[in-house]
Formats: C-alpha cells, structure tokens, sequence
C-alpha cells in the first residue's frame, strides 16, 4: 500500500486529490495538512511513502517544508512532489534543490497522477515529461558561473556518462539502448552514482549535474 501525505491550503484540491488517490487499491490517503508547518509533523507523525506539497501555502510554504522533510534523517524515505499552478512555476527548481523528488501541474489528468505517485513512491524521480525536463533545463541555466563539483571525482567514466543521460531526463531502458547495456547495468549504475554522491534520487542527481556543468540544457540534442 502507497501511503499519501496532502498538503494543501485549498480542501477543495484536498478532496479532489482524496477522491481519485483513496479510490485505488494500492493507494491510501493517511493524512492531510493545509500548511508546510501541519505537513512537516504529519510527515514526521504517519511517515508516508510520497507527500504532494502545495508551494504557495500560508506560513511554512511547501518549499521550506520540502526542505525540512528532505533534510530528516528520519524521513529518508518519504519522497515530495510538488504541486504547481504552471507547468513553469519559479518555485519549482527551488523545490527540487531542496529535495523534491519532482512535480506535478494541479490540472493534471488523473491517470498521470496516479501514475506519478507510483513512479515517486517506487523510489524514481518524476523526470520523464517533457515539460519537466523543459523546467529544470530554464531553471538550471539560471545558476550563475557553474563549476564542476570535487564531488563528480569518484565518478568512472562510464558513471559521469549515465549520469549525463540521467540528467537529459532519460530512463534506465533508454539509457541501456543508447549505451548498449542492459537495463539491469543501467540501474545498477545510477544507484551506484546515487551512493557514491550521497544524493536521494534521481531528481538530485539532475540539479548536481546542472550546477556542476556537467551538462547544459539541450546537451543531449546536440551533435556528437
């Protein structure tokens, strides 16, 4: 059973997200919160499996709140998608260096909500729409005079490859059929990358690679 956290000012976003979440048989609603300040003791309170946070909430809005979250020990496995207005919404990239696990537009079509509490809660980073690889691209382009990080040095060749393709938002299979690997090697190593960078998800791994240029946006659709 994925268990969800809402947090929301709005019940009545609260009770549209209940009414599609609760009405799956592998998904359950444990709580809601209509503040970041309710959602961060709700979390610390039911550890959920994925939290859907609200950025513009009074108080602790929902990017502190990620950040708080992401930043408990104890909370290690409780993944956050963001909820959004926009499909480019200022707050987002913020919310994905605070540890965010990806983000969702609330107009988003149910069967894609459904999807996406899936995807977070089995541990993927919510980085396989285009808009969302549009977003982090802007975003990322926006940090001033990036610099490779000392953390990449333990990184192989191959690693700094995956986590190349990683961060071009492409999935394990399609980062085995570009390398030629099998998708087995491909997972094994973005979780080896993940481990030996200390980071929660993929998600991370996308903003280290941008801030550490890595890559640039657009990278992957240039000739090689």
């Amino acid at each position: 059973m994925i268990r969800v956290l809402l947090a929301d000012d709005q019940t009545l976003v609260r009770a549209g997200f209940r009414s599609i979440l609760d009405g799956e048989d592998d998904i359950s609603v444990v709580a809601e919160a209509a503040d970041g300040e309710h959602a961060v003791r709700l979390a610390r309170e039911h550890r959920p499996d994925v939290v859907l946070m609200d950025v513009q909430m009074p108080g602790t809005d929902g990017l502190e709140a990620t950040r708080r979250i992401a930043g408990d020990e104890r909370l290690a496995g409780v993944k956050v998608v963001i909820l959004t207005t926009y499909d480019v919404d200022e707050y987002v990239y913020g919310a994905l260096r605070a540890g965010a696990s990806g983000f969702l537009v609330k107009d988003t079509e149910p069967v894609e909500l459904l999807q996406a509490v899936r995807v977070v809660a089995r541990g993927d980073a919510l980085l396989a729409p285009s808009v969302t690889r549009r977003l982090i691209a802007e975003f990322a382009g926006r940090v001033s005079r990036p610099e490779p990080s000392p953390r990449l040095n333990s990184l192989t060749e191959r690693e700094r490859e995956v986590m190349a393709l990683v961060a071009a938002g492409l999935s394990n299979d399609e980062i085995a059929d570009r390398l030629v690997l099998s998708p087995a090697t491909a997972k094994t190593h973005v979780s080896r990358i993940m481990t030996k960078l200390a980071v929660r998800d993929r998600a991370q791994l996308v903003v280290l690679a941008y801030e550490s240029a890595m890559i640039t946006p657009g990278w992957l659709n240039q000739p090689r």
